[in-house]
């Protein structure tokens, strides 16, 4: 039986004009976002003392990851809170900094795997956000399991630092794989509803919706791509 709360979204000439021109605020930051990091982390590997700085330092490079962590954990929690126009550019400083500490992936994987594994994740992170786009059925339970899983994959990972062991190292792997195809269908579903049900028009309060959006697809993205990454790359 179809659920009576989810939003048929198979109707294109039914949407508001604010809803569509809201969806391409979400895409348009997310790429925004990722350009940003992409030209971040290829012109770290091109500066030796750049290189020389984050990678050879561990207080700078701890540093910029805690960095990183405190400012996503801030957006996440206060964004609603703040002006748009700072609400974007602490997303531009992020995707800048995400860059800087992922230029690490140069140095372990090759040029070419790097490319490959990144056109393989936009063809599923489109695919995916298809089916979130046009799914019908109430994820709400799917995501509070995916969110519980997350949070084991994120305990698993930092109990494998110390025990380094390569069978976790793969679970952890395929686990990271499947619960961001879920994140990602979820998310993007999710986005789709509260932006039709309460962005009737565009203004700054809808625009922050949206730019909420754009991280959590901006996150799922990047984190699908790492995990493919450890399995399609091909290391130096």
């Amino acid at each position: 039986m179809e659920d009576k709360n989810v939003v048929n979204y198979t109707s294109t000439a039914s949407r508001p004009a604010a809803f569509a021109a809201l969806m391409r605020d979400v895409y348009a930051w997310m790429a925004l976002a990722l350009s940003l990091t992409g030209l971040m982390a290829m012109f770290v590997v091109q500066q030796p003392q750049l290189v020389q700085l984050i990678f050879a330092n561990r207080f700078v490079f701890y540093g910029l990851l805690l960095a990183e962590v405190g400012l996503v954990m801030y957006l996440s929690a206060c964004l609603m809170e703040m002006s748009f126009a700072k609400a974007g550019i602490l997303f531009v400083l992020y995707s800048i900094l995400n860059g800087a500490t992922l230029s690490c992936v140069f140095f372990v994987y090759t040029t070419e795997s790097i490319a490959v594994t990144f056109f393989v994740t936009a063809g599923m992170f489109g695919a995916l956000a298809l089916l979130g786009t046009f799914i019908k059925r109430d994820l709400s339970s799917f995501g509070r399991f995916l969110y519980m899983a997350l949070i084991g994959l994120i305990i698993a990972s930092v109990v494998n630092l110390f025990f380094a062991s390569s069978t976790l190292y793969w679970i952890t792997t395929y686990a990271g794989v499947f619960i961001f195809i879920g994140l990602t269908v979820y998310d993007t579903k999710k986005i789709r509803e509260l932006l039709y049900l309460y962005g009737e028009e565009r203004n700054e309060e809808s625009m922050k919706m949206a730019l909420i959006g754009s991280l959590q697809l901006y996150l799922d993205f990047i984190n699908l791509f790492l995990y493919l990454l450890r399995i399609f790359g091909r290391r130096r």
